[in-house]
């Protein structure tokens, strides 16, 4: 036997005895005082990750012909006095009933992190053709209005442990609006990296926070934008598709990392493009803003929903979201990204068929127990769904 092992044996057995003598002393001793009705973790914790966010619409900017931005401040009158914090790049849920239908989307954030501080958010939103909240938004939402929104979150958010100090952003439509959020971060001083922006658009009036990208890039040269037209030809301006080529004009020669956010068509095309640049694909982080699935003429079917204690019919068609029948039937049902990455939605199928996204992520064991994301998915038959919520 080791002595010194032996004797640090017996010392460790005397430290236990008395300890146990002195705790008891101590609990004798101490004051009866009432424990506190609440901790400082556990109001951190409210503070970064609320609930629901219950806000009010500010200031409604118009950015172009079908783009607009809304400054959200707390609505205080229902207990939200703080806004949550939050990392350039973050989205947050955004969630309102119309016509007795719950309507939830995700919008970026294109305001600054320290802008939340302040008491601010800013979502911009463009006009989509069918849209059910962003019609709403353009053409109906006033000053005063209130919405409720989940905690920011997102995949797309800098990190000096796994990014490259330069950052190619790939941006088309609204996936510009993160990318904002960043500028102004890096300008502010509270994010530090090199972005250089590639945003594609169809025309000049399409694009959005021009004068905003320019102003940032002069303030420093931490922020290059490059503006990139589908259908004009224009001097100072690369006319085409964000191409690999293209990407390689801009990005130099130091190690960079990519990220991509814009339209399901977009995304689809640069899933061939960026392989040619020879990226690790640690290196390479994507959101698409909308799925493109073209589900043919469209078919109607029935949902059998079992939700809280109730089971519930639903109609559906195929060339919508499981999710979006849900909110139509006035489900609240969890949900964040609606892309299929964050698992908020998570539901079981019991039965039936479905399309969805390549791009969904799904956990091994969700596939083995016949979990899906039905903010991704498009039914292809009758369904039988166990879904969740708050």
């Amino acid at each position: 036997m080791n002595v010194k092992v032996g004797l640090i044996g017996v010392f460790d057995m005397l430290k236990f005895k008395n300890l146990r003598k002195n705790r008891a002393e101590m609990i004798a001793s101490a004051e009866a005082k009432p424990l506190p009705g609440t901790y400082r973790v556990n109001e951190l914790a409210k503070r970064l990750h609320p609930t629901a966010q219950h806000l009010k619409i500010a200031e409604i900017i118009d950015e172009t012909h079908d783009a607009k931005s809304f400054v959200l401040v707390p609505d205080k009158e229902k207990g939200t006095t703080a806004l949550a914090p939050f990392k350039a790049g973050s989205y947050i849920n955004v969630r309102t009933m119309l016509a007795g239908s719950v309507a939830r989307r995700t919008y970026s954030l294109s305001s600054s992190p320290k802008e939340a501080l302040e008491g601010k958010y800013r979502i911009t939103v463009k006009l989509k053709e069918g849209g059910f909240l962003s019609a709403w938004l353009h053409n109906e939402a006033k000053v005063g209005d209130t919405l409720t929104a989940t905690d920011p979150g997102g995949h797309i958010t800098y990190s000096r442990i796994r990014d490259c100090r330069r950052v190619v952003a790939l941006a088309g439509g609204s996936g510009i609006t993160p990318f904002m959020s960043m500028a102004k971060a890096i300008e502010e001083g509270s994010e530090d990296f090199e972005l250089i922006l590639l945003y594609g658009a169809r025309t000049e009036a399409d694009l959005v926070f021009k004068a905003d990208f320019d102003a940032i890039a002069k303030a420093t040269s931490k922020v290059k934008p490059v503006y990139v037209l589908s259908d004009e030809e224009k001097a100072g301006y690369e006319h085409g598709f964000i191409t690999a080529e293209l990407i390689k004009k801009y990005a130099g020669t130091e190690p960079f990392s990519i990220y991509v956010v814009g339209p399901g068509a977009m995304c689809d095309f640069l899933d061939k493009e960026l392989p040619k640049l020879g990226l690790a694909q640690k290196f390479i982080r994507m959101e698409r803003t909308e799925d493109v699935y073209d589900a043919g003429a469209a078919k109607n079917y029935t949902l059998t929903v079992h939700y809280r204690d109730e089971v519930l019919t639903v109609p559906a068609r195929s060339d919508e979201t499981v999710l979006t029948a849900f909110e139509r039937a006035g489900l609240a049902v969890n949900n964040k990204c609606r892309v299929g990455y964050c698992g908020f939605c998570r539901s079981r199928l019991i039965k039936g068929e479905y399309h969805a996204s390549r791009y969904e992520r799904l956990r091994i064991a969700d596939t083995q127990y016949h979990y899906f994301h039905p903010c991704c998915s498009y039914p292809m038959s009758d369904m039988d769904i166990e879904v969740y919520s708050k």
